[in-house]
């Protein structure tokens, strides 16, 4: 096979329809819009969702749940991927960043029990669940909330 007998399957490309091109096409002068009318104006037609003036169904139905605009968001990691850093080093969110083990912190860090420690390292974060401070000294290691 050579590059000039590359052809597509034949059916599977269609010539895009012309629109206003004459009487004879069978779309011209309005090209298949009719006469008049909010579909027939350029950029005319109705938002997704709109129903006619009618309350649309999204406004109709109940809103539920509770946004807390006060709430917090932490990036939680798990003590066992804290394995990654050598013995003695300190952990902080900057740390966790550069390792490529967060790619954001949002509001702070929230260290979790998960998994295993076998290193001792100084872990600085915003929260630690129970476990994960006993998992952490029992490896030696020390913890620092700030």
């Amino acid at each position: 096979m050579k590059l000039h007998e590359l052809a597509p399957v034949p059916g599977s490309k269609k010539t895009r329809t012309r629109l206003g091109r004459g009487l004879g096409s069978g779309l011209g002068k309005t090209s298949g819009k009719g006469h008049k009318g909010q579909k027939a104006r350029s950029g005319g037609g109705t938002r997704p969702g709109f129903e006619g003036g009618q309350k649309p169904l999204y406004l109709r139905l109940p809103k539920r749940g509770f946004y807390n605009k006060f709430g917090k968001e932490y990036a939680e990691v798990n003590v066992a991927t804290l394995n990654r850093f050598e013995a003695g080093a300190e952990v902080d969110p900057v740390a966790l960043v550069e390792a490529g083990i967060l790619k954001n912190v949002h509001d702070g860090v929230r260290v979790l029990g998960g998994g295993e420690l076998t290193v001792a390292l100084t872990v600085k974060a915003n929260g630690f669940t129970k476990s994960a401070i006993a998992k952490i000294e029992a490896a030696g290691g020390k913890v620092e909330v700030f």
